[in-house]
């Protein structure tokens, strides 16, 4: 992932020094396992111990350059400080045994930066849902107005789904959580199952049920979906920022800092920038998950097709939702509402949005559900078209029809039994497990014209 969109702690954990120093702590944990079975012998042990650094990746790269192999490179690299114990570093293993159970430790900590970065995102939805609780604003289906809401509302139910995606990250982050050191083909032929158990346990992996030379790829299509759909997730909540912040809307604004321009030609632009970056990278999140599934059938008990498509998938997918988790609390936390212009939009098409109250109520009255129907249809296109009041054009209809009197029709026309049951809701948003949102603490990026 290019450094535009790159947060300094999840660069640290996909930096090549921290991915050569799991390797290297994988190796020496494994020389461990085979010393506590006798087979190594404890004064090797302790020069390793002493001497085993992780090398520069510098020097991983120049052996490269003749090996061809960047395993067989960094181990060839490590055991040259150490001396005649080096024979022992890489002792019955295989090159995944380091890839996949490093990759583990790399994912799993991934995953940790962004439970905390979705943890904070939520905290900051779920506060603002309950400042607007009651903020009145309409619903809209297919774009279209439909009935009243509360900004508060739909921010609820953003709540709920982010408490979801943290519970399938939670999920993902511990299914990833496996290690493996098997040997070539998964059958322990050069290695003791005490070593792995030994190397699992010290690094908090379990050790995968069942492997071939590498861990199968099930495991991390699933990790990636989680990813996948959590920017979905954020899609939808940038979506709906950028659809309320149209000019024609404007419901809502993102936030706008001292010195910012919306456009290098046009002064008034105040556009909505972070939302739509937001929206961009979950296409390329979401994009990854292809490739991550293509990744799990590989041939017999394994070929290499999956390392170059993980190589870019993983550190691109959990650096890039990293960033929009960052982004999108930096839009919640300073999103500006405007209760003022929700009130006009919802008052600006005459009532429509009364009718299925007053259909309800003309077929509690008596009236045929198609009779009534059609009288409350025919009144909203009359109300839409010529920008009359939906209430008159109604009851212009029902008048002569002795069905319902005019105080009692005239009392269908209020607000509050759109949102009297709402309490249910928030009552609910109340109860959902959240720690205290702490402000984004780092720049939120670019932001120029472009993303």
């Amino acid at each position: 992932m290019i450094p535009r969109y790159t947060l300094a702690d999840m660069a640290r954990v996909w930096a090549e020094e921290t991915k050569l120093a799991h390797w290297l702590r994988i190796e020496v944990l494994a020389c461990e396992g085979w010393a506590r079975l006798g087979r190594l012998p404890q004064d090797d042990l302790d020069q390793i111990r002493a001497r085993a650094v992780a090398p520069p990746p510098e020097r991983v790269a120049q052996i490269e350059e003749v090996t061809h192999h960047d395993v067989a490179a960094f181990v060839q690299a490590v055991a040259e400080p150490i001396g005649p114990a080096g024979r022992w570093i890489h002792f019955g293993l295989t090159s995944s045994d380091l890839l996949d159970t490093g990759l583990a430790l790399q994912l799993r900590e991934a995953a940790d930066l962004i439970l905390d970065r979705l943890e904070r995102l939520l905290g900051v939805v779920k506060r603002r849902a309950l400042e607007h609780r009651e903020t009145l604003c309409i619903g809209r289906t297919h774009g279209v107005h439909a009935e009243p809401t509360t900004f508060g509302h739909k921010l609820a139910l953003w709540a709920f789904e982010l408490a979801r995606d943290r519970e399938r990250l939670r999920a993902a982050r511990q299914g990833v959580s496996v290690g493996k050191l098997s040997g070539v083909v998964g059958t322990y032929s050069q290695i003791e199952p005490a070593v792995e158990e030994y190397v699992c346990a010290e690094l908090g992996l379990r050790p995968a049920e069942a492997a071939s030379q590498v861990i199968s790829r099930d495991v991390h299509a699933e990790f990636v979906w989680a990813l996948a759909a959590t920017a979905a997730t954020l899609e939808k909540l940038a979506t709906e920022v950028r659809h309320l912040a149209r000019t024609e809307v404007r419901e809502v604004e993102e936030p706008f800092g001292r010195g910012q321009k919306g456009s290098s030609a046009m002064p008034h632009k105040r556009n909505p920038v972070l939302s739509e970056r937001i929206c961009g990278l979950a296409r390329l999140v979401r994009a990854n998950l292809q490739a991550a599934l293509e990744d799990v059938a590989l041939w017999h008990e394994r070929d290499i097709s999956h390392s170059s498509v993980e190589r870019v998938i993983l550190p691109d997918s959990t650096i890039a939702l990293h960033y929009m988790l960052h982004v999108a609390t930096k839009v919640m936390e300073g999103l500006r509402v405007f209760p003022e212009r929700m009130r006009a939009n919802l008052d600006s098409t005459g009532g429509i949005f009364f009718s299925q109250k007053v259909l309800l109520a003309l077929i509690d009255a008596g009236l045929p559900r198609e009779e009534a129907y059609g009288i409350v249809q025919r009144a909203a296109t009359e109300s839409w078209e010529r920008g009359s009041h939906f209430r008159e054009a109604v009851w212009a209809e029902v008048e002569g029809r002795g069905v319902i009197s005019k105080d009692e029709f005239w009392d269908l026309f209020t607000l509050g039994p759109f949102v009297r049951h709402l309490d249910a809701v928030f009552g609910r948003l109340e109860k959902l497990d959240v720690l205290d949102a702490q402000p984004a603490s780092s720049p939120a990026g670019p932001q120029d014209g472009g993303s």
